[in-house]
């Protein structure tokens, strides 16, 4: 089992689901940036631990969108 304290901590991630959502989800979605790819939606924005990220991965399920990926990236702010 991992450690978790390197996971359970601030980190930005851009999350991938199949369809196309526009900018009046991003309240929905704990403000996180929309941007829309082909036909992909893509949600960016920050997390503050793993706790955080369940509650977002239970909302895309609640509105019933099919999860295409989670990465976490470098934040460039």
């Amino acid at each position: 089992m991992a450690e978790g304290k390197e996971y359970d901590r601030l980190g930005r991630y851009e999350i991938r689901v199949k369809g196309k959502l526009g900018d009046r989800w991003s309240v929905w979605f704990d403000d996180f940036e929309i941007s829309v790819e082909k036909d992909k939606t893509v949600l960016s924005g920050q997390i503050t631990d793993q706790a955080a990220l369940h509650s977002l991965l239970n909302k895309i399920r609640d509105v019933g969108l099919t999860l295409v990926s989670i990465q976490q990236v470098a934040d460039n702010e």
